[in-house]
C-alpha cells in the first residue's frame, strides 16, 4: 500500500473469542454438527501433515517481499477487537481516506465501508459470484472447477460479496504439490502489481466493471476433509499437466 499510495493508518484486529464461536454456530446451521467434524478434521489433518510447510513458505513470502518494498512507513495503527466498532469507525474518519482494502472476514456496516469517499475495497479469495466466501479457491478445487480458482477484487456494497467487480487474478497453480491454503496466498502474492494497477484505476474511476449477468451465485462453508481428499484424488486423476489458470479480464 505504501508503495503506490499515501498509507493513512491501520486497523488491526484482534478477535474475541464470542467471534470464534458465532463462525462455530454458523457451520452448523449451514451444514450440521456432523459437517462440523468433518471441519474439524480437516484443521486436524492439515496441521499434522501441511502446516510445516506451508508456514515456511509464509515466512519467506513475507521476507521477500519485505527485501523487495521496504519497512513500512510510520503510521497511526488502531488495535480493535471489532471492524464495526465504533472506535475503528472513529479512527478510519480521523484518517480521512479516500480508499481502504479491508483483509478481514467479517461483513462490514455501511458506517464503516462508506467512509472513504473512493469506496472500501476487498481481495476475495474466491471467483465472485460463483464462490462467495473466505475459502472460495477451496470450493472450487473441490469441484473440480479449476478456471475460477483466483482471486476478486471487488467493491463492498451493502450485500454479501454482491458489490462491482473489477478483476479476477489467478496464477498457474500445482493443485497435485500445492495445498489450498498456499493456492489462495498465492493468488494475492504473485499478483500484487497487477492488483494495484487495477485497484488505482477503480479508485479513479477508470476501471470497468464486469458483467456478471446470468451468473450463478453461491455462499460456501469451512473446508470439510472429505472435501480436501475428494479434490487431491481427482488431482491426481486429472490428464495433463497439474497447473491450471483463469482466463483473467
Amino acid at each position: 500500500m505504501a508503495s503506490f499510495s499515501d498509507l493513512a493508518g491501520i486497523v488491526e484486529l484482534d478477535e474475541t473469542s464470542d467471534r470464534t464461536v458465532q463462525r462455530i454456530k454458523a457451520q452448523v446451521r449451514r451444514s450440521g454438527v456432523w459437517r462440523l467434524l468433518d471441519v474439524f478434521a480437516l484443521r486436524l489433518y492439515y496441521r499434522i501433515a501441511h502446516a510445516r510447510r506451508d508456514r515456511q513458505f509464509e515466512r519467506d513470502t513475507v521476507a521477500a517481499l519485505a527485501a523487495r518494498f521496504g519497512p513500512p512507513p510510520a503510521v497511526p495503527v488502531l488495535q480493535a477487537s471489532s471492524v464495526n466498532a465504533q472506535e475503528t469507525i472513529a479512527f478510519l474518519e480521523g484518517c480521512r481516506p479516500d480508499f481502504v482494502i479491508a483483509r478481514c472476514k467479517t461483513i462490514l456496516k455501511p458506517a464503516v465501508f462508506q467512509v472513504p469517499t473512493s469506496g472500501t475495497y476487498v481481495l476475495h479469495p474466491g471467483i465472485c459470484p460463483e464462490y462467495r466466501n473466505a475459502h472460495g479457491c477451496f470450493w472450487a478445487l473441490s469441484a473440480g472447477d479449476l478456471e475460477r480458482v483466483g482471486l476478486t477484487l471487488l467493491r463492498i456494497d451493502a450485500g454479501v460479496d454482491t458489490g462491482p467487480i473489477y478483476g479476477y487474478f489467478t496464477y498457474p497453480f500445482d493443485e497435485r504439490g500445492e495445498t489450498h491454503v498456499r493456492i489462495q496466498q498465492r493468488v494475492l502474492t504473485e499478483n500484487l502489481d497487477a492488483i494495484r494497477d487495477r485497484l488505482l484505476d477503480a479508485v479513479a474511476g477508470r476501471a470497468e466493471r464486469m458483467d456478471t449477468a446470468g451468473r450463478t451465485s453461491a455462499v460456501w462453508g469451512q473446508p470439510w476433509l472429505t472435501a480436501f481428499l475428494r479434490w487431491k484424488w481427482a488431482a491426481r486423476r486429472r490428464p495433463g499437466g497439474a497447473n491450471a489458470r483463469v482466463a483473467l479480464s
